[in-house]
């Protein structure tokens, strides 16, 4: 228990120094493995995060769920261990390990003190290279899935999103769940989990990122033990897709006070120069409370009690979306008003205030990313599968000032397109219909 709770203060008091000289080392192992590390000794523990460029986009035809069933019983036994063992000697190590599956990419975090450092990563490699997939096991996070695909029959949330991703992205696999539908989950068996284990954990596309009191050497070592032995190369990627969203409303019949409402068009690329603007008009448009959206539709007219808009940059598609929810009488009403704030931000652009407001939230919230080993470690992963370079981090915040109001006018102008922007409406609206 002391040794779990060090690794929580660790994780709570870390806190990275972003206005500072930020030293990223970029590491090669002799295994050709590259990672981005951070050393931090004061503190004896290392987050590492490691993802795995493809995700639920490489399902095999008629397999659908076959990745996130598979990451999700991927810690229930190893080697000679089933599923209790292995909880047992993690838990006994002061170590966690959490894996998840995404649309593009699988993710692996790890967590683990110094002092236990090799009896945890050889943990790690037994759940990466020997993984039980026993059958009790699997029926038994099957039925997890399961409970999920049928909880989000009954979701308006849920049933919006499988609406509009369908409607997006048809036959790609963005246009369906991740988790799968209920015959193709019922229909996996134990060799689909080692088949997608292969598929999606190959060295071609890793992606690390380590914080913590580790070495350059030590994380070299460790990251050839742990991954030199996993299969050189994966399948095919999906093509690019744009989002077939030519505009209006649909309209899914479901009994519920309230509506769920989910717009979007098409987006932006995160490797589109003009991205760090668009980011901006974002927020001024849906990103945050003090947004034209909330503003207009919450506290104007109280329609809703919140609404907000992002932008998705997928790997191989794009889009900007935004969510809300209003009572069946008013919701008709709220998607009035954010067509005409759509149309009016294309047409007009934004104000010289508005820009220098958001300039000055995002760059002083920026910091606040950085709360710890674990989420440092992630946005180190995060900017290589971008493509950013490692003085994203020092240069961000000067990108952002750096934009000004004709450069940002001229990407909204761009970019927001009020005939293509399509929604989704899940409930009983009055006044709305299909069209």
């Amino acid at each position: 228990m002391k040794h779990f709770a060090v690794a929580l203060m660790a994780l709570v008091w870390f806190v990275f120094p972003v206005q500072a000289a930020v030293e990223i080392q970029d590491i090669t192992t002799p295994g050709g493995i590259n990672a981005w590390l951070v050393e931090e000794h004061s503190i004896p523990f290392t987050a590492l995060e490691i993802s795995f460029r493809g995700g639920t986009v490489l399902d095999r035809p008629g397999k659908r769920g076959e990745v996130n069933l598979m990451m999700a019983t991927l810690e229930e036994g190893a080697g000679d261990m089933d599923a209790q063992g292995f909880a047992k000697a993690r838990d006994a190590l002061a170590a966690s390990f959490d894996f998840g599956a995404y649309s593009d990419s699988v993710t692996i975090s790890a967590r683990f003190l110094t002092e236990n450092r090799d009896e945890a990563m050889q943990l790690l490699r037994q759940a990466l290279m020997e993984p039980r997939f026993d059958q009790d096991a699997v029926d038994r996070v099957r039925g997890q899935v399961m409970s999920i695909l049928r909880n989000a029959e009954t979701d308006p949330g849920d049933m919006a999103s499988k609406a509009f991703n369908a409607m997006g992205f048809g036959d790609h696999p963005y246009g369906s769940d991740d988790n799968g539908t209920f015959d193709s989950v019922a229909g996996l068996t134990r060799d689909d989990m080692f088949a997608a284990k292969s598929r999606v954990m190959t060295r071609d596309r890793i992606y690390v990122g380590a914080v913590g009191d580790i070495s350059a050497q030590e994380l070299s070592t460790l990251l050839d033990d742990l991954l030199g032995d996993l299969p050189a190369t994966g399948p095919k990627l999906p093509n690019r897709v744009d989002p077939a969203l030519a505009g209006g409303i649909t309209v899914v019949p479901f009994e519920t006070p309230q509506s769920v409402v989910i717009f979007g068009q098409k987006g932006i690329r995160r490797d589109d120069p003009d991205f760090i603007p668009a980011y901006i008009a974002n927020e001024i448009l849906g990103g945050g409370a003090d947004s034209r959206l909330m503003r207009e539709v919450r506290e104007k007219r109280g329609l809703t009690y919140g609404i907000g808009a992002y932008l998705v940059a997928f790997d191989h598609s794009e889009l900007i979306m935004g969510q809300f929810s209003s009572g069946n009488g008013s919701v008709s009403e709220a998607v009035d008003v954010v067509k005409q704030e759509w149309a009016k931000i294309a047409a007009d652009g934004i104000t010289e205030e508005e820009l220098d407001i958001a300039k000055t939230y995002l760059t002083g919230a920026y910091a606040l990313r950085f709360d710890g080993n674990g989420p440092i470690a992630r946005i180190l992963v995060g900017m290589q599968m971008d493509g950013l370079s490692k003085d994203y981090i020092a240069t961000r915040n000067d990108l952002v000032n750096a934009v000004t109001l004709d450069q940002i006018n001229q990407v909204i102008k761009r970019i927001y397109d009020p005939e293509t922007l399509t929604f989704v409406v899940v409930g009983q609206p009055d006044g709305l219909q299909t069209n």
